[in-house]
């Protein structure tokens, strides 16, 4: 039996921006073929707003808040060109519809919630633009708190007072927040306050790479505990000390350590397609099906659907609506 996959985290509309391309002529990852051939029943595609030195890379001028505006017409356009095989998810019913009609959902998320510049109305504005998921920082502090980092006392850092706040109306609203990124100090502040599941869209396991972005065991069982996900990234530098190239035998040990520390539950897919700077075994969504053989094989077909979609979709359910 083929795996339908949800996948939580993709860079896809700024390799759309930076190729100037739309989903079908993609040259990356990600393109409108790859997701409709491979059993994508949702993706996640990820507003990620660059800035500071990132931006200057990128060649990108505009501040934090038209960039993300700019990017959610982008994803607009990009579901009204292609609206005969995808279509975008507010709510869960739309998901439903979606399949029934034989489209790929996609859901609108925002990588680093610098845009907000401290202001709780722009939630609202986000949230009616079909943003359901906030990564909270990226590499730079930001209003919400402090990006993970490698040396401890920053590391330590948690989310500043807005934080907080945010916090709680992405819970009124129906906005999942995003420890991926976050430093650990804002990870138990998100796992003491939140009201709802929260979701490490894109992150591994630190006790088998040790890079500052993975979770440590603690970390896995509080987002276990919580009913969130962890969404196993697929970039080398995050599955594997000093790799630069991804076998899926190193993704399904990182779901069998997660699944070990966090429960089953709390396993899920977070790509990072067209955000990894690495060689892939799968090579781009392609190559899902395949890996999706290997996690039935390893974990049982039952538990294999809960790892490529169940969860994430409970996960979303709890939170959206």
């Amino acid at each position: 039996m083929n795996q339908l996959f949800v996948d939580l985290h993709c860079d896809t509309l700024l390799t759309m921006q930076q190729e100037n391309c739309t989903l079908e002529n993609a040259p990356g990852h990600i393109s409108l073929d790859r997701l409709t051939d491979n059993g994508a029943l949702l993706q996640c595609f990820a507003a990620f707003i660059p800035t500071h030195d990132c931006a200057e890379g990128f060649g990108i001028r505009e501040n934090a808040w038209d960039f993300f505006l700019h990017q959610a017409e982008r994803f607009a356009s990009m579901c009204a060109q292609c609206g005969d095989r995808l279509a975008p998810v507010k709510r869960m019913a739309d998901l439903e519809r979606n399949r029934a009609a034989g489209k790929v959902s996609a859901l609108l998320t925002v990588e680093d919630g610098v845009g907000v510049e401290g202001e709780l109305s722009r939630l609202k504005i986000m949230y009616e633009l079909g943003v359901r998921l906030i990564t909270l920082t990226w590499n730079y502090e930001n209003c919400f708190g402090y990006p993970n980092s490698p040396d401890p006392a920053l590391h330590a850092k948690g989310l500043k007072d807005f934080g907080f706040e945010a916090l709680e109306e992405m819970a009124r609203l129906g906005i999942a927040a995003d420890v991926s990124h976050l430093s650990e100090g804002g990870f138990w502040d998100v796992a003491r306050a939140s009201k709802k599941p929260f979701v490490a869209s894109h992150s591994c396991a630190r006790a088998l790479c040790g890079h500052s972005r993975n979770l440590t065991d603690a970390q896995l069982r509080a987002l276990g505990d919580a009913g969130g996900v962890c969404g196993v990234n697929f970039y080398s530098k995050f599955l594997r000390e000093n790799a630069g190239h991804t076998e899926n035998a190193d993704i399904l040990r990182h779901m069998a350590y997660i699944a070990d520390h966090a429960g089953i539950e709390a396993v899920a897919l977070g790509s990072d397609f067209d955000g990894i700077e690495c060689t892939l075994e799968m090579e781009n969504y392609g190559g899902l099906p395949r890996l999706g053989e290997q996690i039935a094989d390893r974990f049982g077909y039952d538990a294999a659907e809960k790892i490529c979609s169940g969860n994430a979709l409970r996960v979303l359910r709890d939170v959206i609506g």
